[in-house]
């Protein structure tokens, strides 16, 4: 019965997706996402418009490394942004080529997990934005929902769990160099003015595909609290709640 159902599971996982990751077709879109996005150096200090100037041999070598299982990102640069609170924001900005690669992963991951995603999470999502969270917000208080409680996750990108992270990634992904590739970049640490820092929990927010491993490690929250019977909208680790 237990290897049974371990096929029945596996029927709704995908296999073989690290082709389409490094497919030429997939980098250079991946690419055009990237210069598109703008964003600085990371600790190599190459810029976009740098990357672009040999930008068919970058692909080219991407690609090489991917094939050949050799493909390591580099460690994300720290970057402190100021928040409207007074605090600082930690971001980590991950070099151009590691973008690149990123974005190539979101790419294919992304359909693969938006089949499974609820309405309620807007944030960092195709065909959705903060404006359309707000909008569904007005027509539950219109419906009679009057009391609210706003309530945001503290840390919540740098303190995720990588192993719940890679759990929750396999219950729809079954390629085992796809998710070695996620999970070394979850791994791949943060230079902090100039030391290197181990990173042992936490998805840097600055990668491309952050946002997308924060929405399938809160997907879960949003299946229980609607078990629950909560009515909530959630935009990435910030979440209002309606009764």
């Amino acid at each position: 019965m237990k290897k049974w159902n371990q096929q029945y599971h596996d029927k709704f996982k995908e296999f073989a997706l690290i082709h389409k990751v490094w497919s030429e077709k997939n980098l250079v879109q991946a690419w055009k996402s990237v210069k598109a996005n703008k964003g600085s150096a990371g600790v190599d200090g190459i810029t976009i418009e740098q990357f672009e100037q040999n930008l068919q041999q970058n692909l080219n070598e991407i690609q090489r490394l991917l094939k050949e299982k050799r493909y390591e990102p580099r460690p994300v640069l720290r970057v402190l942004i100021p928040k409207d609170n007074g605090k600082m924001r930690k971001l980590g900005i991950p070099t151009v080529r590691d973008r690149v690669v990123q974005q190539a992963l979101k790419n294919v991951l992304e359909p693969i997990f938006e089949e499974i995603f609820l309405p309620q999470s807007h944030g960092y999502r195709p065909n959705t934005n903060a404006h359309a969270a707000v909008r569904k917000g007005e027509v539950f208080i219109r419906r009679g929902y009057h009391w609210v409680v706003d309530a945001d996750i503290e840390g919540f990108f740098d303190h995720v769990d990588h192993q719940i992270m890679m759990d929750l990634v396999c219950e729809k992904v079954a390629d085992g160099r796809v998710l070695s590739l996620i999970e070394s970049f979850l791994k791949s640490g943060i230079m902090n003015d100039d030391v290197f820092e181990e990173s042992i929990e936490g998805t840097p927010q600055g990668g491309n595909i952050s946002p997308l491993l924060s929405n399938i490690y809160l997907n879960h929250f949003d299946r229980r609290m609607g078990d629950y019977g909560y009515l909530l909208l959630r935009y990435a680790d910030d979440i209002v709640i309606f009764w």
